[in-house]
């Protein structure tokens, strides 16, 4: 069995790092470095950590909003557009004018470290931590900050998420009990209960009137979203009316937004070995041009 991959939802962290770096931090020539500072931080951090990785891939959005999802559910998303943007799967998504121009530079430090770099066609950074964490054989983290990827825990292979909302210092070690207490649901579960919880980050309306308790309830009570469907339909089914009405109105929505929801596991990436070896002097030229050569060197004693 090989070691413990890491996979990073990169555009997670380095969004954490953005709001949550003060944008004083600039390089010479005046280019604001926040998120780049943060992002090389938090990598050293986990790489950093007990359980020392075998493998790092930073996982990126190729496509935020594939068209395929709009598709599926035209409101994908669309909070997310800037202004006078398409709502198609062209669209481009509102970025911080003071964020755009470091995106670059941390997918540039990140491949001087030597960490793969991984996105995919019509897919989402989701969608490649999906993949990977499928064919990986050994164990799996996944560090974001998205609730959606709760889907992958198995503590069977085992697969566990770090979630970032309390930050990279503080890391929920999210696994079947964690989301049991947390949800009351098996992270068998998870896309299901999301579907009719919704999610109105990404655009997701959910089921009418149905929240994370009354979702909770249903996944336990009749299982997947077909067996739930077929409960409302059955008259004498433990539904209430008020539930009932609103399941049997969404049907279409809910086939539809079950497909959004899942991560893929299929795409065409390649599963990583182990890390590549840093371009050292690369890396230390690129630290003193941007401003953050203490990041850089605290991330190659890592490495």
């Amino acid at each position: 069995m090989a070691g413990r991959l890491l996979l990073l939802d990169t555009a997670s962290l380095y969004y954490r790092a953005f709001f949550g770096i003060p944008d004083s931090l600039t390089a010479p020539d005046g280019t604001v470095v926040n998120a780049l500072r943060g992002m090389i931080d938090f990598t050293a951090t986990l790489i950093g950590r007990d359980d020392a990785p075998e493998a790092v891939v930073a996982c990126w959005d190729d496509d935020w909003r594939p068209q395929w999802r709009v598709d599926l559910v035209p409101s994908y998303k669309t909070q997310r557009l800037a202004e006078g943007s398409p709502t198609d799967g062209t669209g481009v998504e509102e970025t911080p004018d003071l964020l755009a121009p470091q995106v670059p530079l941390i997918a540039e430090a990140l491949g001087l470290a030597g960490l793969a770099v991984i996105g995919a066609p019509e897919a989402e950074a989701d969608d490649v931590i999906g993949t990977l964490a499928h064919r990986w054989d050994g164990p799996v983290d996944v560090v974001t900050g998205d609730r959606d990827l709760f889907q992958l825990v198995d503590d069977a292979r085992p697969v566990r998420v770090l979630y970032t909302a309390r930050g990279v210092a503080q890391l929920d070690t999210v696994d079947a009990a964690w989301i049991r207490a947390k949800y009351g649901i098996e992270p068998a579960s998870y896309v299901d209960y999301a579907v009719m919880r919704g999610d109105a980050s990404d655009g997701l309306p959910g089921v009418a009137g149905i929240g994370e308790k009354t979702a909770a309830t249903l996944v336990n009570e009749f299982g997947g979203l077909d067996d739930i469907l077929a409960a409302a339909q059955d008259e004498d089914s433990s539904i209430k009316p008020r539930p009932r009405a609103s399941l049997l109105a969404s049907r279409d929505y809910v086939a539809a937004a079950r497909t959004v929801v899942a991560v893929r596991t299929d795409l065409d990436v390649e599963v990583p070995s182990r890390p590549a070896s840093p371009d050292r002097e690369a890396l230390l030229a690129f630290g003193e041009r941007w401003g953050v050569a203490g990041p850089v060197e605290r991330l190659l004693a890592q490495l």
